[in-house]
């Protein structure tokens, strides 16, 4: 064969991708009507009985040179590609999105602003234990001037015969504390029947990892007017995250902060592994302020310097820590917790590094 016989051969090749082409595009448009008229039928989208249908009609009309298995496996790319257009045209863009709001959300508690540019501090025990174990705490942080205030009533923990928290006394500790001190509180709620009594006492509804997936607790948190803070799930994606942060916002509180905490994997030096690129993948993708846990996510407490000079340098809205007056005799997570003195020393190391409010 000649090179000018190739070249025709050539030609017809591209004609026929062009036709392939313009037949494939006409196939879309009109699988996108057909996807109109399945929603306003109300039927799914999906029907692999019509799929089954397709395919067989294909089979056996194949006169080669392409194997059927070949031809049923680039139709099938085919209708996955139009199921997908179908969802893209159709489906709403999540209301946590950029998409859906271009601007930052900015969340205040009690005055404090969140997302407006600024990066703050969530400091305070893991558990809540006593008054003056939370008082001094809270006082340590109102002489560095921070005014959000973390501590645990209610903590789920991994064995059933661990601490377990104080539960609504904790809460009113908190709020007796918060209130002296004129801080805001954050605190864990687990159960969708606490929340109603939580709000009493608490500024912020914390959900945590173990809870990220808990919908009617989500949809609880999402129904009543309190700032919520979010934290990643122990294994959860990140779109599995926006969506759990959805399921809030779709009940009409936008007041939320995504907190990255750490996910499991195989390593052991930590307790989970920081996933610091989430920071700005969250912050690209969602309207939200973005927070980095550093004692979870580390479980060391030599390593809540550096994490938190890495969250701050990369752009999250703020750090949460854990301290702990004597973290030795602490009733829960005793090695990752500061104590005063290592709190204000790391602090005073952060606070050079901050970024100002606007």
């Amino acid at each position: 064969m000649s090179h000018a016989e190739l070249d025709v051969l050539r030609e017809r090749v591209d004609e026929i991708n062009l036709e392939i082409l313009k037949l494939i595009s006409e196939r879309g448009k009109l699988v996108q009507e057909i996807g109109k008229a399945k929603e306003t039928q109300g039927v799914n989208r999906y029907d692999p009985v019509r799929e089954r249908k397709m395919l067989d009609i294909i089979n056996e009309v194949n006169e080669g040179p392409f194997e059927n298995s070949t031809l049923q496996h680039i139709f099938k790319e085919i209708f996955k590609a139009g199921l997908e257009l179908q969802e893209d045209d159709h489906s709403k863009a999540l209301l946590v999105s950029r998409k859906k709001k271009p601007e930052d959300t900015v969340v205040t508690i009690k005055g404090e602003t969140i997302g407006d540019g600024g990066q703050s501090f969530i400091v305070g025990p893991c558990a809540v234990e006593s008054f003056e174990q939370v008082a001094a705490v809270a006082e340590a942080a109102k002489k560095q001037g921070l005014r959000l205030l973390r501590g645990g009533a209610f903590k789920p923990r991994t064995s059933p015969y661990d601490f377990q928290g104080l539960g609504v006394e904790g809460l009113k500790i908190l709020k007796q504390v918060a209130d002296e001190y004129d801080m805001a509180v954050i605190s864990e709620i687990v159960n969708p029947a606490d929340i109603e009594t939580a709000v009493d006492y608490i500024d912020v509804i914390q959900i945590g990892a173990r809870n990220m997936q808990n919908f009617e607790l989500l949809k609880a948190a999402g129904s009543v007017r309190k700032p919520v803070l979010l934290k990643r799930g122990l294994a959860a994606t990140l779109q599995e995250f926006m969506n759990a942060a959805e399921y809030i916002i779709a009940q009409g509180n936008d007041q939320i902060i995504l907190c990255e905490r750490g996910i499991r994997t195989y390593e052991k030096a930590t307790r989970n592994t920081l996933d610091i690129s989430a920071v700005p993948i969250l912050k690209q993708e969602t309207h939200l302020p973005v927070f980095v846990d550093v004692t979870h996510s580390t479980g060391r407490r030599d390593l809540l310097l550096p994490t938190a000079k890495a969250a701050l340098a990369i752009g999250a809205d703020g750090v949460m820590a854990e301290v702990h007056p004597d973290p030795a005799v602490a009733l829960s997570d005793s090695a990752q917790q500061m104590n005063i003195d290592q709190f204000n020393e790391w602090i005073n190391e952060l606070r050079p590094l901050v970024q100002a409010k606007a």
